[in-house]
């Protein structure tokens, strides 16, 4: 549903993603074209355009895949881009004329610059973002010396001026040829790396990936705060070069971390169909960091009321309860086959961003294992860093136990959401849906109940320091042992279960102020975003 969601929100109407015509390309106008300096500088930019790199761009569309000028054409709000290095070419004088080198290295093989995004629908906002766009048409999009010196001027000015930087980082990593440069050896007094990894908690970095990403492209797509790619996808730290020059053995390219894989592996947060959907998913993405939209519509909100079965040990579609809250078609999830028991993505509520941190019944009951616990507390850190309150739906019976969770580190793992959530510090909302109990709802919430700036349960709100079950086996051993036959062991069971699930009724937790209320489903969204607007004044 996601994708076909997406596919649709991508196609007209969308007001992310104006129409262009991706096979060409805005000509440089010059007003007096006698004049010889104009006369070349038209023709030097000219060799860095789509519409003379012919070749190029037909290989491209060979493969059905864009051209990185025509990413950027439907990227970036029209007649924006200011465009940085566009004359550079690789440091390979010694080995190519002048003439190949301005063809086949066109930029030195990556688009840098400054432009708008979104500033049709954000209010109130510059909407200046960074740019960075890896053309694999030039040496397979690998990093030369003055494509570095690219990267790095961006990574300064967007941090100079706080801005967003999207970068699309197809390409084979680090390029050996180039052997102008003799004053280095092993060329790693690269500052690039560590410029970019610099970036995290001060700027939004949104990567988008097609086709092949190895080797430094990999090491940069890793370190984006949100990482979207194609279907077509293979991303690795090393290609098949590397890999074979390590002894390793010999491997295709299209064996190392495809898209489906790293998915699982959390490393993607989100997998599309083509560089089209990537685009407009990095616009959407992008306006959750800038700013309130203009136009907003919400659902009906008494359908809430229906979501929960009437018996406690059946599941719902949480997702349902997401979508209907926020604004109609708001809500976009991060890593939904990673830490699967819990889902974290970003909506809107009257236009606002909010992030989204739930759990899903549906996947091990709701309990937290390793992986959710990572996802949840990476999303804690992304939103902490630029002020993106979060609502958190809660139905969790607690972390998940056993020998095979310790197995994974859990003791870490589940401890790092703690340190996540205390260092939380916008407005966060929690609102419990059903279960709440142990340390993993407590985590949940920024680690203790009283961490929210609003905490409330639906009527179906039940609460303990453990499972029911798991209570009354433990807390009632010794009576239940002492029952001769199954049939009344199992009657006592349900009996006490009924017990502890009164004393720990929503009810019954609010009466002792362990939360704030106890509310209608269907007034949930308004309780929120009052809090919220109470909130967000004071931060």
């Amino acid at each position: 549903m996601l994708k076909k969601g997406l596919r649709l929100l991508c196609k007209s109407g969308n007001p992310y993603l104006q129409a262009v015509d991706h096979y060409q390309c805005r000509k440089l106008k010059v007003t007096n074209p006698s004049d010889s300096g104009l006369t070349e500088l038209r023709t030097l930019l000219a060799k860095t355009d789509d519409s003379e790199r012919i070749q190029a761009r037909e290989k491209r569309h060979a493969r059905g895949y864009r051209t990185a000028r025509e990413n950027l054409i439907d990227l970036v709000d029209e007649e924006s881009f200011l465009e940085y290095g566009q004359l550079a070419v690789a440091a390979q004088r010694s080995r190519k004329s002048k003439e190949e080198l301005q063809t086949e290295t066109a930029a030195d093989g990556i688009i840098a610059g400054i432009a708008t995004i979104n500033s049709a629908v954000i209010q109130n906002a510059s909407c200046k973002v960074g740019i960075l766009i890896n053309d694999y048409t030039v040496l397979a999009g690998t990093q030369g010396f003055y494509h570095h010196q690219k990267l790095d001027r961006i990574c300064e000015i967007a941090r100079n001026q706080k801005l967003p930087i999207v970068m699309f980082t197809e390409g084979g990593g680090g390029r050996p040829g180039d052997i102008d440069v003799n004053t280095q050896v092993a060329g790693l007094n690269v500052p690039s790396f560590a410029r970019w990894a610099a970036l995290e908690s001060v700027v939004p970095r949104i990567a988008v990936n097609n086709g092949f990403c190895f080797a430094g492209n990999a090491a940069l797509f890793g370190a984006a705060d949100i990482r979207i790619a194609t279907k077509d996808s293979y991303i690795g730290m090393a290609g098949p070069a590397m890999i074979e020059g390590g002894g390793l053995g010999i491997h295709s390219p299209k064996e190392i971390g495809p898209s489906s894989e790293q998915e699982r592996n959390g490393v993607i947060d989100i997998v599309v169909q083509d560089e089209q959907e990537g685009t407009c998913l990095a616009q959407i993405l992008l306006s959750y960091f800038q700013g309130v939209t203009v136009k907003w519509a919400s659902s009906d909100q008494e359908s809430l009321r229906r979501f929960l079965p009437e018996d406690r040990r059946w599941g719902y579609q949480v997702r349902q309860i997401i979508e209907t809250l926020g604004d109609q078609g708001s809500f976009i999830e991060l890593q939904r086959v990673f830490g699967r028991s819990v889902i974290v993505g970003f909506m809107r509520l009257e236009g606002r961003p909010i992030g989204v941190l739930a759990n899903d019944c549906q996947q091990l009951g709701g309990a937290i294992d390793s992986e959710a616990a990572d996802k949840a507390a990476r999303f804690f850190n992304l939103c902490g860093s630029f002020n993106i309150p979060i609502l958190s739906l809660v139905d969790t019976p607690g972390f998940m136990v056993g020998p095979d969770s310790e197995k994974q580190g859990a003791v870490v793992r589940m401890s790092n959401l703690f340190s996540a959530g205390a260092k939380f510090s916008s407005p966060l909302v929690a609102i419990f849906l059903r279960k709440g109990y142990g340390l993993g709802a407590m985590a949940m919430v920024g680690g203790g109940f009283a961490q929210p700036v609003f905490a409330a349960a639906w009527p179906n709100g039940e609460f303990g320091a453990m499972g029911l079950e798991g209570a009354v086996k433990l807390g009632f051993k010794k009576e239940l042992d002492e029952t001769p036959d199954k049939k009344s062991r199992d009657a006592l069971f349900d009996e006490l279960v009924s017990k502890m699930y009164q004393a720990g009724s929503a009810f019954e937790v609010a009466s002792k102020l362990e939360i704030d209320a106890v509310i209608d489903p269907a007034d949930t969204r308004d309780r929120v975003i009052s809090a919220f607007n109470s909130a967000i004044s004071h931060y």
